[in-house]
């Protein structure tokens, strides 16, 4: 795994987490802007996949397994769209609360990639 993309996906992940939650603390619901956020970071999730999956298609492997490894990778890339339709459906300030949440989650499945590959 390149650290970098793990890192700037992580960050990534953590600004729209705070970015939707201050939303949410606004009583607003996600917005356009929200959605374009949401798109980048959903978009960092799939370099990472394509790039997990040619670094295992190049010979690397996982320390803890490729299945659990490409299962956190597939979690990863769904967390954030998975919340963004969740909050189509709720249109108060629970929607950004829920892409805040979906966020947050990334953040954590990029740590325990980061364990699962390098331990």
């Amino acid at each position: 795994m390149l650290d970098a993309l793990t890192v700037a996906v992580s960050v990534a992940a953590l600004a729209l987490a705070a970015w939707c939650g201050f939303a949410a603390y606004r009583d607003q619901p996600t917005k356009d802007w929200h959605f374009i956020g949401m798109a980048v970071v959903s978009v960092l999730a799939l370099a990472q996949l394509v790039v997990g999956i040619v670094r295992l298609a190049g010979g690397d492997e996982a320390d803890e397994g490729t299945a659990i490894f490409l299962a956190y990778l597939i979690g990863a890339v769904c967390a954030v769209p998975a919340a963004g339709f969740l909050s189509l459906a709720e249109r108060t300030r629970w929607g950004s609360a829920t892409v805040a949440a979906g966020a947050l989650v990334l953040a954590v499945l990029e740590v325990r990639l980061y364990d699962i590959w390098t331990r």
